[in-house]
């Protein structure tokens, strides 16, 4: 084992401590910088101006994330649904949103898409 100039066995329990003290900053820092990044991309979308443009719906898919509980041998599935629409510039936008406003859309829909910033507002199909 390596000795880092602590010696005997009340060492190891100081490096222990320092590594889960290290571990415990770790995820904490990261927890924070995900609600920050969050919290910035929600100011963002806010200040953003709502554009209605026309588009066409060029894809759909979906993120299955599958969360296993433990101690309950129970196992929790949720859904992220995202459409990536085609502007008349040819630029391309991937957008979340609900599962039924995503079960109203088929690809190749042309139509009017509203949204600010990255958030999906609507889509009004051309009739």
């Amino acid at each position: 084992m390596f000795n880092f100039g602590f010696s005997g066995f009340g060492g190891r329990i100081v490096l222990f401590e320092i590594m889960f003290s290290l571990v415990f900053v770790l995820v904490v820092g990261m927890f924070i910088a995900i609600a920050v990044k969050g919290i910035l991309q929600w100011n963002k979308n806010n200040h953003s101006p709502k554009l209605t443009v026309p588009a066409t719906v060029v894809a759909k898919r979906t993120n299955v994330s599958h969360h296993h509980h433990a101690n309950t041998h129970h196992t929790t599935r949720s859904t992220t649904y995202y459409v990536t629409f085609q502007v008349d510039s040819g630029d391309r936008m991937e957008l979340h949103m609900t599962g039924s406003e995503f079960g109203m859309l088929v690809e190749g829909d042309q139509g009017k898409l509203t949204f600010q910033g990255t958030r999906y507002l609507g889509f009004e199909r051309n009739i």
